[in-house]
């Protein structure tokens, strides 16, 4: 898991971006989606309600699959959406130690094919190379501030030609 330190220090491009709406979170989810199609990996922050499986319905509309089915996967701990374009693999670390995270084979995941969204990444008990994170906080009802940290320039592009508002 790449923290904020780590990104910094590795001259990742770090930018903010707000959400005013449920909607808005969503479009954003499915712009990232669609920039790390057919495989990536999306490292969740946030606060409970931030928005973060808001964000991966989108992620799982780029893919091709049903945003509807996309639920919280907290009692669970992963849901699979398979798509027309990918599939989708929602992973919830809420609930978990760093210890019970390897028994429950996320090296594998991590190395299987599709995207690969997981919430409560800071449950990790390493970093993951590669791995685009996105920091969620709520700035008001319905709003959204959500930074990015690990897009390579051009999906940066891709993921940020929007309304959504660039605050550098």
């Amino acid at each position: 898991m790449a923290d904020e330190n780590s990104a910094a220090s590795a001259g990742q491009q770090e930018v903010e971006l707000s959400s005013a709406s449920e909607l808005e979170t969503e479009e954003l989810g499915q712009r990232l989606g669609e920039a790390l199609l057919p495989d990536g990996i999306l490292l969740l922050e946030g606060d409970l309600g931030s928005g973060k499986t808001v964000l991966v319905r989108g992620v799982a509309r780029a893919a091709g699959a049903d945003p509807a089915e996309v639920q919280s996967p907290t009692f669970t701990l992963i849901h699979h959406y398979q798509g027309e374009r990918s599939s989708v693999t929602h992973i919830d670390l809420y609930r978990l130690e760093p210890e019970e995270v390897v028994q429950i084979g996320l090296d594998e995941l991590l190395a299987g094919p599709g995207i690969k969204a997981i919430e409560w990444p800071e449950r990790m008990p390493d970093q993951v190379d590669g791995a685009v994170t996105l920091r969620l906080y709520r700035r008001g009802p319905g709003r959204r501030a959500i930074v990015v940290t690990g897009l390579e320039p051009r999906q940066l592009v891709d993921a940020t030609t929007s309304r959504f508002e660039e605050s550098l």
